[in-house]
């Protein structure tokens, strides 16, 4: 792996990091503590459920796996399609199969990193495009009423992001210590936690 993408990314992810810790009292000290409360829940809702984690944490697996310009970009691709299903959500634009859609991306996502595949870059991110929609659908559709849907948009997608970060910096701890195995249980137990949510719906 170019030692400028891992650059790129660590000062992406840094610059998140930074403006997620910032952002709270930026907004209550400028604009007051309705936007605090929408940013933070936005901030919280990916964390809340065992299948917004595994997901977000698996499409950082999964770049940094097939290495190069994936590691960043397609993290980026899912930020940038889950926004939009973030506003699909909000507006109640009808979008079928959102529970099924976010189970099959853990299921998907999973055996691909388990598997180890490596996909052209327009693939790869065409696969966490379509997933993305589903994350950010249920994300934008479960924001609360009295939220600012600005700063809830930007809590989501700090926490997106860093959870991405999350598995980006396992694959590559695993590299430096020689356990290429990590990335494949990682993966299967995200599989095996979709196939579980498939199966209780």
């Amino acid at each position: 792996m170019k030692h400028s993408s891992r650059r790129l990314c660590f000062l992406y992810m840094t610059t998140l990091a930074l403006f997620a810790i910032c952002f709270p009292t930026f907004a209550h000290a400028h604009v007051g503590a309705g936007e605090v409360h929408g940013f933070m829940h936005g901030l919280a809702h990916p964390l809340s459920g065992l299948d917004h984690v595994c997901a977000m944490v698996a499409v950082g697996l999964w770049a940094t796996q097939m290495g190069g310009r994936s590691m960043c970009q397609v993290p980026l691709t899912f930020v940038g399609v889950m926004m939009l299903g973030g506003m699909l959500g909000m507006t109640a634009v009808p979008i079928p199969y959102v529970e099924g859609g976010i189970a099959m991306s853990l299921l998907v996502l999973g055996v691909l990193i388990a598997a180890s595949v490596r996909l052209p870059l327009a693939a790869s991110a065409a696969i966490v495009g379509v997933f993305a929609v589903f994350h950010g659908y249920a994300h934008g559709a479960e924001m609360t009423h009295d939220a600012s849907g600005l700063e809830y948009v930007v809590g989501f997608v700090l926490a997106t992001a860093l959870l991405h970060a999350s598995g980006i910096s396992v694959v590559l701890l695993a590299k430096n210590h020689g356990r290429t195995q990590w990335p494949r249980i990682a993966g299967t137990a995200i599989a095996l936690c979709g196939g579980s949510i498939w199966l209780a719906g």
